[in-house]
């Protein structure tokens, strides 16, 4: 190969773009200062000075046109090429391109070329010829993408799934002669039959006329697709018959849901897919507020990353775009576009200009004898230090999230007799399971409609005892169904169930005389929207929970969460998540997403195609208003205990927490005298209320904006409907209301604090202690109570999660391949299998009763289950982004059957923190306590052998470096931790604590977690393993530096994490 001229000659360390020229540096007036002038600055602007280095370089040719070469996505991909130390690049300029001959065109060591309109195909194959460079993509086979035919032709011949098709090919000069027979609704082509509707191509690709013929019985006519122009890529015609000149192939249509998915190789392991709207569909371009088209975020199933592999092989075109349909259950290629890139995909142009210049290097460096370390094939082998310090491959990872943050829930009951609600209730079915839940709009107007005919019969003074229902619940009824002037599940839902005997007394309620006879229970609920706030928290945590998985070598050494989206990318990320049917918990989910996978854009289109409802057999939803008998009885004895007008007395605290939960301990001393707490709490709110009346009248606030567009009237209405409520008539109060009380104080004191309403924090702290009594309780008082509710809820949940586990064991039990021989074998390969479940917090609640009374392992003989679960029985409030994870690894150098293969590990963070911290809030032991290498005494040590005392939470709790501040602080942004890099092998950075460090950090979730202030390497190397509260070392493009983020935005979350393991543990036997 001939040495390239001065463009390989840059300056190490200093990588630039050079527009080239031919050998003779005297060819003609634009190369007479240098050949090697820089005449692209736009993309790199450049001080020092250009010494001929002693190393090689390899330079990297492109050859295209210019609109191509200079595109935005080539420009920033190359920007990223250059900074690999030994590569230059070299863009021919178009001129020389189409007028210079090919042994005039610059020198290079790798080409990429590629076909466009105008472009000497014929000239770029010559050249390779005479100078043999590494091709990125093969020339010879771009003759074939640029024909339709060839390239079914060569689909078909891989055994890829394309619609079924027949080529027309006329004869130009004898158009009439060929074998096409159209029918009113039907052609027939070479004797194959294609009815209405079909579609139409152009046999040369570069022709993008495709029609599309409509049947009759839907009206006839053709789309006709075309480049996109402006805002239309398809317009209607009425014409039905085909075209009779040029040749065609004819396809069936296929039935897609209005989608296109576009697909993007970066060799044959990697593919970024994303959709946009079909351009059949309407024609009319989707475009952001930017004017770029919408694309939306896709996960390409096992068999589709299995196509994309045989298209990027077969073509032979290391970067490749093609299009899939999916259609039937099936996924169809329907065009191979060769050389393409994904637009506004920061994500996408790290990983595309990454996995370029490793096979750049990979090629070239031996023969250049340029010293680089190949990386292997290991970077994509999840081997991570579990919590003993053991190196073991992570297969599994499920996640049970609890929403986030969101408005106040309101909830209002009543039990109505009018037969217009037996009526409605026999309409959508609620005899057959005795209850029903209406979401629809049409079913809430019903609904509303049947309100309005009873008040209306009330106003007319009719003393009619038929109309039982209550007027002042028939208002709230109308008045809550009439709220933002249209129906939307999200915002509001009615459920019915049917009460054969009518509603039963509780020993809290009103002695009055009920009628006999079965009733129905109308429950209105509202409210609980996810805020943006929410939603906040949700994408940080998703974009933090990254650093669970392993990866980010090399150049990304140091960014964390790039393992995730290495591994997600290629192909090697089986990731599914679930969401029950509630709102908020779907866009928490969403939220989460993007934030893990470093998507963009809206939350909708993510939510539509990556989301699944789970609310198929009470997997995440639960009604809650179907109560268990054992909850009925748990609820009724909550009522009695706390209707005691004296001080709680040592039978109290048997009674009510026989657990002894030191959390539920504390706030029942907190809280000494129930009823008198509760004389507090009602005189708070009347002076709470009585403010926002006097807010009312001020006309200067009359018009005042709350957070999440509420008004001064809504919240009035929130706390005049709590205050009616709570006391009853019989001057007792209802505990029930208790969790509302104080759900909506604590929405006020962080969302609405800028009103400034007195008392407010006197009311936070009396009902949080109160609600730290009553809601853990209300899901069992003693172990047996809290199991048995714990099944009622989320029995299919355990069940579900068992198989996930049960199914990575057996998903390669036979002929297992250790993932470095299986690259390059006919299979997607083995993954990490993530589900993530988002759910609200009485699943929480119940899965962690599971785990804590449900045998697992003996408190009294492992010491390290002990210290979990008094963390556990220390946290008081599972707060929005409460997160339970489970982590499968597994160990192949161990035998199958051994009790060793497998290890499992439970982690849990309490979620973000409230709105002051406590002085005794709970300390988790950190992420990965046992795997890092110690520096200073406070951070815990654990391990099987060794029992060291970790020290009590007190000893940890007085760390001062790490300590959160409380809310009411501003947010200040520490400076960035520094990283240590030692050498760049391994996969995973472990965070220990140091007492001399003076460096803080900024954490996300910063609240029980002791997490690191500075970074320190542990065996296998090079990355952050923070989980919750992450420390942040820069991010990578593709995800916004959260120190920068925290800056803007001034938000502030906590998150804690805990984890345990132990050898002995029953669920880490071979087949967990």
């Amino acid at each position: 190969m001939s040495e390239p001229v001065s463009p390989g000659e840059s300056q190490r360390g200093a990588p630039r773009f050079f527009v080239g020229c031919g050998d003779d540096e005297s060819e003609g007036p634009e190369d007479m200062d240098d050949c090697s002038m820089r005449t692209d600055m736009e993309l790199y602007e450049d001080d020092e000075d250009t010494d001929s280095p002693p190393e090689r370089q390899i330079v990297v040719g492109i050859c295209s046109m210019t609109k191509k070469s200079k595109s935005k996505p080539m420009t920033q991909i190359l920007e990223r090429l250059c900074r690999f130390e030994y590569i230059t690049v070299v863009i021919f300029p178009e001129d020389v391109i189409l007028n210079e001959p090919v042994d005039k065109w610059p020198l290079c060591d790798c080409l990429i070329s590629f076909h466009s309109k105008g472009f000497p195909l014929d000239k770029a194959v010559s050249y390779a010829k005479l100078r043999n460079p590494l091709l990125i993509n093969d020339l010879n086979t771009q003759y074939y993408i640029q024909d339709r035919r060839e390239v079914y032709r060569i689909l078909q011949q891989e055994g890829i799934d394309l619609p079924r098709y027949a080529v027309l090919n006329r004869d130009p000069d004898k158009p009439e002669e060929c074998n096409l027979v159209e029918g009113e609704d039907h052609v027939e082509v070479n004797g194959e039959v294609f009815p209405k509707p079909f579609v139409e191509k152009p046999v040369c690709a570069e022709d993008h006329n495709v029609y599309i013929y409509y049947p009759t019985s839907a009206g006839g006519g053709s789309q006709r697709l075309f480049r996109k122009i402006g805002s239309r890529s398809s317009v209607y015609s009425p014409e039905s018959n085909v075209r009779k000149t040029g040749s065609y192939i004819y396809e069936e249509f296929m039935p897609t849901d209005g989608t296109d998915v576009k697909v993007y190789t970066v060799g044959p392991d990697y593919a970024h897919a994303e959709a946009r709207k079909s351009p059949a569909l309407d024609g009319k371009v989707e475009r952001d507020s930017e004017g770029k088209e919408i694309r939306y975020p896709v996960m390409l199933t096992a068999m589709e990353k299995l196509v994309a592999r045989k298209v990027c092989l077969a073509f032979k075109q290391t970067v490749c775009g093609f299009d899939l349909l999916r259609a039937n259950g099936h996924s169809y290629v329907c065009d191979v576009n060769g050389f393409s890139f994904v637009k506004n995909s920061m994500k996408y142009y790290d990983d595309c200009a990454k996995i370029l210049g490793n096979i750049v290097m990979r090629e070239l460096a031996p023969q250049f004898h340029i010293p680089w370390s190949i990386p292997t094939e290991a970077e994509d082998i999840p081997i991570v230090p579990t919590t003993s310090g053991t190196m073991m491959e992570l297969r599994c990872v499920i996640a049970i999230i609890r929403h986030g943050d969101r408005t106040p829930k309101q909830k209002m009951k009543m039990e109505v007799r009018n037969p217009m609600f037996f009526d409605l209730f026999e309409k959508y079915g609620g005899y057959k399971t005795g209850k029903l839940k209406l979401k629809k709009p049409k079913q809430l107007q019903e609904v509303l409609d049947i309100a309005r005919q009873l008040l209306l019969e009330l106003g007319d003074g009719r003393e009619d005892c038929e109309i039982e229902e209550k007027k002042s619940k028939l208002e709230q009824l109308k008045t809550v169904l009439e709220m933002y002037g249209h129906f939307s599940g999200i915002n509001r839902k009615v459920q019915i169930t049917y009460l054969p005997h009518g509603q039963p007394k509780t020993s809290s309620e009103e002695e009055d005389t009920r009628k006999e006879g079965p009733s129905l229970l109308l429950v209105l609920k509202w409210g609980g929207e996810l805020t943006p706030a929410g939603r906040v928290q949700a994408e940080e945590l998703g974009r933090a929970f990254r650093c669970m998985y392993p990866g980010g070598q090399g150049d990304y050494a140091g960014f964390p969460g790039c393992g995730l989206l290495r591994l997600h990318s290629t192909y090697r990320h089986d990731l599914k998540i679930y969401a029950s049917d509630e709102g908020r918990v779907q866009m928490t989910a969403a939220a989460f997403a993007k934030g893990l996978l470093a998507l963009e854009g809206e939350l909708t289109p993510i939510l539509v195609q990556m989301v699944k409802s789970a609310n198929m057999n009470g997997l995440l939803d639960n009604d809650s208003d179907s109560l268990s008998s054992c909850q009925h009885r748990v609820k009724a004895r909550l009522h009695e205990i706390m209707q005691k007008n004296m001080d709680f007395t040592e039978e109290d605290f048997d009674r009510l927490a026989p657990t002894c939960a030191s959390s539920l301990v504390n706030s029942m001393k907190i809280v000494e005298n129930p009823v008198t707490t509760c004389d507090q709490v009602y005189t708070l709110i009347q002076s709470l209320t009585s403010q926002i009346r006097k807010r009312l009248e001020d006309p200067k606030s009359a018009d005042l904006q709350l957070y999440h567009s509420e008004s001064l009237e809504l919240m009035l209405q929130r706390w005049s409907k709590l205050e009616r409520d709570f006391r009853m008539k019989s001057g007792r109060y209802d505990i029930s209301k208790i969790p509302d009380i104080y759900d909506c104080v604590k929405y006020d004191v962080q969302h609405n604090a800028t009103l400034g309403l007195e008392d407010t924090l006197d009311l936070f702290r009396l009902s949080r202690a109160l609600a730290d009594i009553i809601i853990p309780q209300e899901y069992g008082i003693n172990k047996v109570e809290k199991l048995d509710i714990a099944y009622a809820y989320c029995l299919p949940l355990v069940k579900k999660i068992q198989l996930d586990l049960q199914r990575t064991h057996e998903d390669e039990s036979v002929n297992k391949l250790h993932p470095l021989y299986s690259r390059g074998v006919m299979s997607p390969g083995r993954h990490v299998r993530t589900r993530l479940y988002f759910t609200s917090e009485s699943h929480v609640h119940s899965l962690l009763s599971i785990f804590r009374y449900g045998g697992l392992l003996d408190e009294e003989k492992d010491q390290q289950w002990k210290r979990a679960m008094d963390y556990l029985s220390a946290v008081s409030e599972l707060n929005y982004m409460t997160q339970i994870v489970i982590m499968l690894y597994e160990d192949n150098n161990k035998d199958p059957s051994s009790e060793e293969r497998f290890h499992v590990e439970l982690h849990f963070s309490p979620g973000v923190k409230g709105c002051e911290e406590e002085e005794n809030a709970p300390m988790g032991f950190g992420f990965r306590p046992a795997s890092a290498e110690s520096v200073g005494p406070s951070f815990p040590v654990q391990n099987d052998q060794k029992q060291t005392d970790p020290g009590s939470l007190e000893d940890l709790s007085r760390d001062e470096l790490d300590r959160a501040a409380p809310l009411s602080e501003p947010l200040g942004v520490h400076r960035r931790s520094p990283l240590i890099r030692n050498r760049k092998t391994g996969s995973m950075e472990v965070l220990s604590e140091t007492s001399s460090s003076k460096t803080g950090s900024y954490r996300l979730f910063p609240s029980c977690s002791r997490q690191s202030p500075e970074m320190k390497q542990s065996g296998l190397g090079s990355q952050c393993a923070g989980l919750f509260s992450t420390t942040v070392l820069g991010g990578s493009s593709s995800a916004p530096n959260l120190q920068d983020y925290a800056r803007t935005h001034r938000k502030k979350f906590s998150s804690g994490s805990l984890s345990y393991k132990d050898a002995a543990s029953p669920i880490q036997s071979a087949s967990p």
